[in-house]
C-alpha cells in the first residue's frame, strides 16, 4: 500500500528519533540482525543492512542514525560506500540500489539478477561495482550508465566478491566451493577448487586474496591463484571477512558467534572476540585499523579494540534467547534455526521474516504490515500443522515458489511433527 510523503516523512523521523535515543555506545536501531556493514572513506559514517529490510546511515562521532533508507522488498544483505559519498544497498529482493544522502528514494537501480544479491564490491577507481548472487552469477556494474557484464561459471550460489587493489581482477566464492579469480579485462577466470563450500572473500592492500570456508578454514592466496597459506580461525562456518587497511590483520565471524583476529603475517590467530552463540554477520574495520565493528543477531552494531579484542563503550550484552522457556523441548529446539527470520509473538520487533503469531489458520501471505511477493500472494495455502510439515518436507523452493526464504528441508518425520507441535503451542498466545 502507497504511503501519502508527509506521512513517510514523519515516520522516518519518528523512528530517527528513537534510533537516536537509543545508540548511545554501541549503535542499536535495526528490528533485526544486522547483516552487513560498511564504513565510509574518511571513516566517519557507517552504513548497515538488515534482515528487517532497511539500511542505515550512522554517525561514528555522534553514534547516532542519520538516515533511513528504505526501498528493499527483503533483507539488505550487503552495503558499501562509493568514493563520491553515495551508497549502495543490494537485498534479497536481487536489487540493488544507488542512494544519495537525505535522499528517500534511491537515484538508480540496478536490475538483472534473479536470486538474492549477498556481496558488493566497489573498484579502486569507483567506476564500478561488483555484486555477487545466489542465481550463480557475478555482475559488473558500470556506476556511469549501469551497463553490466555478466560472469557466469559458478554452479551454485556465489556468496562472496572482491576487487584486487589494482583493479585488474575480481575474486569470486561460493557454495560450488570454487575460489575464481576474473581478469577483468577479458579471459578466462583461474578457477580454484577448495575443501569446502566457500561464504566470503576479500582482498589485501597487497592484493593477496582470502577466502572463508564453510569448514572455519581461512585460505590466503595469490592473484595467480597459488595457496600461500591457510588457517583454522574456528570450528564454525565463516561467514563475513575484513582485511583491516594496513593489511595486517584479517577478522573472521562465524556463525556461532565468534571473531577471530588474523595475524596475516603470522598466519596465527592473535585474539579472539567473546563468543555470543549467535551469528555475527558483519566485520568492518575503521581507518586507523585498530577499531573493528561488528553485526549481529541481536540488532546491534559493536566496536572492538582489535589489538587487545575488548569491546569499546558499554558492556557487552548478551542477546536474551527466545526459546529460554522451552527449554527441553523437541521442537523448540528445530526451531532455533528459525528464530534468526521469525518472532513468536506480534509484540516483537519485526525481523526479516513474518511474525509466526496466530499462524495456523492463515491465508499465505496474509499478513498486515508485511511485504509479501506478488508470487506468494497468488497461492491458496492455509497454514495448518499438515502443510507446514509439508514445506519442510519438500522445502521452501518446491512447495512455494517464489518465497524469499533460504531453502531448508526437515528430513526426520518425527523432527517435523515436533516442530508443528511445538508452533501450535507456541504461536497460540
Amino acid at each position: 500500500m502507497a504511503h501519502g510523503t508527509a506521512t513517510s516523512l514523519s515516520t522516518t523521523a519518528a523512528l530517527l528519533a528513537l534510533l537516536v535515543a537509543s545508540a548511545q555506545a554501541q549503535l542499536a536501531g535495526h528490528g533485526g540482525p544486522v547483516r552487513a556493514i560498511a564504513i565510509s572513506g574518511d571513516g566517519n559514517s557507517l552504513l548497515s543492512g538488515s534482515f528487517d529490510t532497511a539500511a542505515i546511515r550512522w554517525s561514528l562521532k555522534t553514534e547516532s542514525a542519520e538516515q533511513v533508507l528504505r526501498f528493499h522488498s527483503g533483507a539488505v544483505n550487503a552495503v558499501a560506500f562509493l568514493k563520491d559519498g553515495r551508497m549502495v544497498t543490494a537485498g534479497a529482493d536481487a536489487k540493488v540500489a544507488i542512494w544519495t544522502l537525505g535522499r528517500q528514494q534511491p537515484d538508480q537501480v540496478f536490475e538483472g539478477h534473479t536470486a538474492p544479491v549477498v556481496s558488493l564490491a566497489i573498484s579502486p577507481d569507483g567506476a564500478r561495482l561488483a555484486s555477487a548472487s545466489w542465481d550463480h552469477t557475478v555482475r559488473v556494474w558500470s556506476l556511469d550508465d549501469g551497463a553490466q557484464q555478466v560472469l557466469e561459471g559458478h554452479t551454485q550460489q556465489v556468496n562472496g566478491v572482491a576487487f584486487t587493489p589494482d583493479g585488474r581482477y575480481l575474486a569470486s566464492v561460493g557454495y560450488d566451493r570454487e575460489l575464481r579469480i576474473w581478469p577483468l579485462a577479458g579471459g578466462t577466470p583461474n578457477v580454484i577448487a577448495l575443501e569446502s563450500p566457500l561464504n566470503a572473500a576479500a582482498a589485501a592492500p597487497d592484493g593477496e586474496i582470502v577466502a572463508g570456508g564453510a569448514d572455519g578454514k581461512l585460505h590466503f592466496l595469490t592473484t595467480e591463484g597459488h595457496e600461500s597459506g591457510e588457517v583454522q580461525a574456528g570450528q564454525r562456518p565463516i561467514v563475513a571477512l575484513a582485511v583491516s587497511p594496513d593489511g595486517t590483520s584479517v577478522a573472521a565471524a562465524g556463525i556461532g558467534g565468534s571473531v577471530a583476529l588474523i595475524d596475516r603475517k603470522a598466519r596465527t590467530i592473535a585474539q579472539t572476540l567473546a563468543d555470543s552463540g549467535s551469528p555475527v554477520w558483519a566485520v568492518a574495520f575503521l581507518p586507523d585499523s585498530a577499531t573493528l565493528l561488528t553485526g549481529g543477531a541481536d540488532g546491534k552494531i559493536r566496536r572492538w579494540n582489535a589489538r587487545t579484542g575488548a569491546v569499546i563503550g558499554a558492556s557487552q550484552a548478551q542477546p536474551s534467547d527466545p526459546l529460554a522457556g522451552y527449554a527441553g523441548d523437541h521442537g523448540a529446539e528445530v526451531f532455533r534455526a528459525c528464530v534468526a527470520c521469525h518472532t513468536l509473538s506480534g509484540k516483537d520487533a519485526q525481523r526479516a521474516g513474518p511474525t509466526l503469531a496466530g499462524l495456523y489458520g492463515r491465508r499465505i501471505a496474509s499478513l498486515p504490515g508485511y511485504r509479501f511477493s506478488d508470487a506468494l500472494k497468488g497461492m491458496n495455502i492455509i497454514w495448518t500443522p499438515e502443510t507446514v510439515s509439508k514445506l519442510f518436507e519438500l522445502g521452501p523452493n518446491t512447495y512455494t515458489p517464489g518465497t524469499k526464504m533460504p531453502e531448508q528441508r526437515i528430513g526426520s518425520a518425527e523432527d517435523r511433527k515436533a516442530l508443528t507441535d511445538f508452533l501450535g503451542r507456541a504461536t497460540s498466545k
